[in-house]
């Protein structure tokens, strides 16, 4: 999403910053949340199957299981910084907002992480919403955090792992 931003020279200038820092933080927020939901849901699962909690009254599978949780802890983290963001930034001058989102703009691995974020996200949302229908807004969002922890993943074994952590040399 960062890559279709418009991009000044300068900070000062550079316009829609609040979208921009929004839109970037609620997605961390949705990715921290979704990997805690991952392992609570996962937590959960082995306690009751190994009968350490109650069982309850119909048991889940470990796929739906996770994929719920995982949702909740979407939505949870998402919430957290939308309220968050605000208090971190009240009181602060245009050209701070606009500095954060110059930076964030113009950092080469985060437009990366970004575009295999947003990929996984889409892709993620739409399987668990024709294939998981049956689980309702918590499956959706759980499609959609289990993606984006899939693409930032895939962000990570991409750039750390076939590119070496190195970015080509941009020719002039």
């Amino acid at each position: 999403m960062s890559r279709f931003w418009p991009k000044t020279e300068q900070a000062e200038d550079q316009s829609y910053s609040r979208s921009i820092l929004y839109t970037h933080v609620l997605t961390r927020g949705l990715q921290v949340g979704s990997l805690a939901g991952t392992g609570i849901g996962t937590s959960v699962f082995l306690l009751r199957n190994y009968k350490i909690v109650k069982q309850s009254a119909i048991p889940s599978s470990f796929a739906t299981t996770l994929l719920r949780s995982t949702g909740v802890g979407a939505v949870i983290g998402t919430g957290m910084l939308s309220v968050g963001l605000p208090m971190m930034m009240r009181g602060k001058e245009p050209i701070e907002w606009q500095d954060r989102s110059y930076r964030l703009l113009y950092n080469k691995g985060q437009v990366e992480c970004d575009d295999w974020t947003y990929t996984g996200m889409l892709v993620g949302g739409t399987a668990a919403a024709l294939k998981g229908g049956h689980l309702g807004w918590r499956g959706v969002a759980g499609g959609v955090g289990a993606g984006s922890i899939a693409g930032m993943l895939g962000y990570m074994g991409w750039r750390y792992g076939v590119k070496g952590g190195k970015f080509e040399e941009e020719k002039l």
